[in-house]
């Protein structure tokens, strides 16, 4: 399973980064953008599921603008905790 994976999508002339969410096991995998609310895919493999979460993001953001609604500025983080 990969934990998490920071994706970098040109807004205009500048670029973002905003943080995946993979999660699964086996042949299925889902991933999400908490940053992206409604912004999700699904695969076969973290391999795919970040691809087509590449390919939805700036459709996401592109709705989003063709609707008058606000793009979201990343604020998700990541902290990996070591537990024993």
């Amino acid at each position: 399973m990969v934990p998490g994976i920071k994706t970098i999508y040109e807004m205009g002339t500048r670029r973002v980064n905003y943080l995946v969410i993979i999660e699964g096991s086996g042949r299925s995998f889902s991933a999400y953008s908490p940053d992206l609310p409604g912004c999700v895919a699904a695969g076969e493999s973290p391999e795919e599921v970040e691809q087509v979460m590449r390919e939805a993001i700036p459709l996401h953001l592109e709705s989003l603008r063709v609707h008058g609604d606000p793009t979201p500025e990343p604020e998700s983080l990541v902290r990996y905790v070591t537990a024993s």
